[in-house]
């Protein structure tokens, strides 16, 4: 039996360590998004400020998780067999979930996934218990469970999630009234007292959060008052000295090196909430690990049967080992560096927060219409009765800069006086709460801090604002998603578990290694399409022959999907093959998505391509013609998958033979068109006019016939009206195909024309 749950113990710590790998993957959002997105110094500069973060506050952090032992259950309720299972379903739960949101790049809180883990798993198993021993679940559960903590959390999260952000508004506006966004000059006057105030900020931040719990915090001075202590009565003394030394530090390298005060305030904020990150968040990944560790050495030491031995040890103080500590660290390290996961996860907040316009992640949504809608007439009311000079003095001073080309990788997606607020204000935040011992999430608070200095940057404009707040809404539904999945699939395992017998935490191992080989899949397999999209968009380092190109394979893409999805459709769609004529539809959209991905991003092309109005003329036309090609297909197929899906009648002998010679004489008319876009031979394209003007007379042909066919009743009107619409939407596709391939000859024209 000691081996039993000795290999459940390695178990524990192997699950632990891929928790820490998805857990870094996540939270790397919360200390990588400020210097990233301001390009504040070289990516390889920022990791290693990070890293040594991380490793600095993986030594502080010396003491096991309290909410693993005993902030949401009472331990003295269960047994050591029931502890472990309940350890077993959070650590399996957690790296699922985190793993899931990872891979989709949806920042969440691993303290609010922990916390309801270790809830829905302590329930889960307290309903056995007392179902078990006849009691009543409604009656005797209060025992078990510590809710008090459980609903603290939760107000922590929304408390949070509005404070950060109301805070993160405020101050941004007021910073950029001060400095506005040409800061060079407001930077000579104010910039080391900003730089004073930032890093003083930072400093207490750390010295809250860093202190607290580290190995040192004990040590006692010759006044008799511990470190910690000590720090806690001088507060007041210790930022007034750091303000003064690190204002006059400041103004010293400005007047000798000349630095750029923001880099640094960025660069050391980055360290801060790296070092808040491991010192706080590391036990929520190997608190429970540690937990079942301590627990199994106690069960061991009793020499009792585990179904006997009481887990009220774990109520007691506990502290992890040093080099448990250090092993995370350097786990964590390694994580952040090579992580692929960590850098989507920062995208999405970098992108809901970038100054520049472009592509949007996320949709409309009505609540964000609304809410714009009512902030714009909020606006506009305000305005009139503000004096215009006012009103303009304001508008001055938050006009953009220009931080680069629009959609260059080097730009900045924000400027550094923003990193610099997003971190200071974030670290002041979660060092207050700390201080007052208020629950809150570090993810939660960096991220709608971001959020708040983004709308008071007004980098959310008319043209983004619904779509970057529907995002922002989006996550936050993500956060809470997370306290219910988390609950939810936590309390399962360990139900399932409880009853079922303990071989099934080695089945549910197994699935929660598959999950995260599966998605591991599914990231690489969105991760490769994003690489083939990036390769077909067009660089202002792209010349005349990879400009032609990238046309010519976007031309092709739409001539062959045409042809494969009309082929396909009408082949499957006689055969009355819903599978294959299922194919068809995902063949229509995915020309459909991408098309409008394509013309989604004409402004940025456009500005890419050589600055030639006829070239720019032409490629719109292209763009144009794809998306058009998109629709016709669409409004082709999707007629004809209804008419299957819903079981009517099939087409006769004779309709099914008209469009068979149809989709025939329509595969040569493509073939024509592909090779004269391989092989840019268009000068035969009279050959395709006249193919397409005989299949023009073969669909008049058979539009008589069906004609006919109404007339001496052989179809009925459902027959009829399909057969038309193909008809009709074929002919559609004629022409657009045929423009595509002129407007596409004109684009390679003008290009090497342009480019001679």
């Amino acid at each position: 039996m000691e081996n039993f749950y000795l290999v459940l113990v390695v178990v524990l710590f192997a699950l632990a360590i891929s928790d820490l790998i998805v857990g870094v993957s996540n939270d790397a959002v919360n200390f990588l998004n400020s210097a990233i997105g301001s390009k504040a110094a070289p990516k390889w500069v920022i990791f290693l400020m990070a890293s040594a973060g991380i490793l600095v506050g993986a030594t502080f952090s010396n003491g096991m998780m309290e909410v693993a032992r005993k902030g949401i259950f009472h331990p003295d309720m269960f047994f050591f067999a029931e502890i472990m299972v309940i350890f077993l379903a959070v650590m399996i739960t957690d790296i699922i979930l985190l793993d899931m949101f990872n891979t989709f790049g949806m920042p969440t809180s691993t303290t609010v996934s922990i916390v309801f883990e270790l809830l829905g798993a302590a329930v889960a198993v307290s309903v056995v218990k007392i179902k078990t021993a006849g009691g009543s679940v409604v009656a005797e559960l209060y025992q078990y469970i510590n809710s008090e903590k459980a609903l603290a959390i939760i107000s922590g999260i929304l408390l949070s999630v509005f404070v950060a952000f109301t805070v993160g508004a405020i101050v941004m506006y007021l910073t950029r009234l001060v400095f506005s966004f040409e800061y060079g000059k407001s930077l000579k006057y104010f910039g080391s007292a900003f730089g004073g105030l930032a890093i003083t900020a930072i400093t207490y931040f750390m010295l809250i959060k860093g202190i607290k719990g580290s190995s040192f915090a004990g040590f006692v001075l010759e006044s008799g008052e511990t470190v910690q202590e000590w720090a806690k009565h001088n507060t007041t003394m210790i930022l007034l000295a750091s303000f003064v030394g690190w204002t006059i530090i400041i103004q010293l390298l400005r007047w000798i090196f000349n630095i750029d005060i923001l880099k640094v305030i960025v660069l050391v904020g980055t360290f801060a909430l790296a070092m808040a990150f491991a010192g706080n968040d590391l036990v929520n990944f190997i608190g429970v690990p540690v937990a079942g560790f301590k627990s199994f050495q106690a069960w061991v030491a009793s020499g009792m049967s585990p179904e006997a031995f009481s887990m009220e040890k774990l109520a007691g103080k506990s502290s992890t080992p040093v080099y448990m500590l250090l092993i995370s660290g350097l786990v964590m390290v390694v994580t952040l560096i090579m992580s692929k996961k960590a850098q989507a996860v920062t995208k999405t907040e970098i992108n809901l927060a970038r100054q520049s316009e472009g592509m949007e992640r996320f949709g409309s949504s009505l609540i964000a219409r609304l809410m714009v809608r009512s902030s714009i007439n909020f606006n506009k009311s305000v305005s009139r009765t503000m004096p215009t000079t006012v009103r303009e003095s304001v508008s001055r001073r938050f006009t953009p800069v220009a931080l680069g080309p629009v959609n260059d990788p080097e730009t900045p997606a924000f400027d550094k006086i923003r990193a610099s607020v997003n971190l200071v204000t974030a670290s002041i935040l979660i060092a207050i709460a700390t201080s007052f011992k208020l629950p809150l999430s570090t993810t939660y608070v960096t991220f709608m801090v971001a959020m708040g200095t983004s709308l008071s940057d007004r980098a959310w404009d008319r043209e983004s604002a619904v779509y970057r707040i529907s995002g922002v809404f989006a996550v936050i539904g993500g956060w809470f998603l997370t306290a219910i999945i988390a609950f939810t699939v936590s309390g399962l395992v360990a139900l399932l578990i409880s009853v079922g017998g303990k071989f099934l935490i080695f089945v549910f191992v197994a699935v929660a290694i598959f999950m995260v080989i599966r998605t591991q899949f599914v990231f690489k397999k969105r991760n490769q399409k994003a690489i083939e999209e990036e390769e077909e968009a067009f660089h202002e380092t792209d010349g005349v022959e990879k400009v032609m190109q990238k046309c010519k394979k976007h031309c092709v893409n739409a001539i062959q999907t045409s042809n494969n999805a009309f082929s396909k459709g009408i082949g499957s769609f006689l055969q009355e093959n819903r599978a294959d004529l299922k194919e068809s539809i995902m063949l229509k959209d995915k020309l459909n998505t991408k098309s409008k991905k394509i013309k989604s991003k004409i402004f940025d092309t456009l500005s890419k391509i050589e600055d030639n109005i006829d070239t720019g003329h032409y490629y719109v036309q292209v763009v144009d013609y794809q998306r058009e090609i998109a629709h016709s297909l669409n409004f082709l197929i999707q007629p004809l998958f209804e008419h299957l899906d819903n079981h009517h009648k099939p087409f006769s002998e004779v309709q099914a033979e008209e469009l068979q010679v149809l989709a025939q004489k329509l595969d040569e008319f493509y073939q024509i068109g592909l090779t004269m876009i391989e092989e840019n031979t268009f000068g035969n394209l009279d050959t395709l006019v006249i193919k397409r003007d005989e299949i023009v007379d073969y669909l008049k042909k058979t539009e008589k016939n069906q004609i006919k066919r109404i007339k001496s009743k052989e179809v009925n009107t459902r027959n009829s009206v399909l057969y038309f619409n193909i008809n009709s939407e074929t002919k559609n596709l004629l022409m657009h195909s045929i423009n595509l391939i002129k407007a596409h000859r004109d684009f390679v024209s003008y290009s090497v024309e342009n480019g001679k």
